[in-house]
């Protein structure tokens, strides 16, 4: 219905923001993590927007990134997560954290949110497995941008996540600890001693 929303934010609470877009207020739902990140009080937003048709009800679903928009909806088209329980996920996981949990089959990462509990994360994980691959992550999307000498660096730097993951940490963690290595000219062994320095 509405691809995405621009306008001034009117109001902020835990899990709603009010656009306010040609004088007329809309509500649209938002996970926690996006309430810090969101401008002050009359200042302009853009918000992408999912729309929820139900019987008894019309909602607006909002991300402040496309990414985060496409990830919700993969996650809602998992049997047995609603619209809700998408928001909740990624109330506490970001959507490259929510790809990696579902590529390393991390069933206790998404079992975080509030209202999934294991069974609900195993079945997230078996019926998203085969729609995301590593290639979707931020951090090789980034990497492709780059030329071809620096997109060697990006290849270090997933091989290093990758490593990371196979020694046991989470995704998420894995892939903070990488990206707060500064050193861009590492090869996968060096890149992987300096990550894992960050681990502790």
């Amino acid at each position: 219905m509405y691809a995405y929303l621009i306008g001034k934010v009117a109001d902020v609470t835990e899990d709603n923001l009010v656009v306010e877009v040609g004088h007329i207020g809309y509500n649209v739902r938002i996970p926690g993590s996006v309430v810090p990140l969101l401008p002050p009080i009359g200042e302009e937003v853009k918000i992408y927007t999912y729309t929820s048709v139900r019987e008894d009800a019309l909602q607006l679903f909002g991300f402040l990134t496309k990414d985060d928009l496409e990830m919700y909806k993969q996650l809602i088209s998992v049997s047995g997560i609603g619209p809700k329980g998408g928001l909740a996920l990624l109330s506490v996981m970001s959507a490259d954290e929510v790809r990696f949990a579902v590529i390393s089959q991390d069933a206790k990462a998404i079992a975080k949110a509030p209202g999934i509990g294991n069974k609900t994360a195993q079945r997230i994980i078996l019926e998203l497995k085969d729609k995301i691959s590593f290639e979707d992550t931020t951090l090789l999307r980034e990497s492709e941008k780059a030329s071809v000498n620096e997109a060697g660096i990006g290849q270090a730097r997933t091989e290093a996540v990758e490593a990371l993951v196979a020694l046991g940490y989470s995704p998420s963690d894995s892939l903070r600890a990488v990206k707060a290595v500064e050193q861009e000219d590492m090869d996968v062994e060096a890149l992987l001693k300096a990550a894992l320095k960050k681990m502790f």
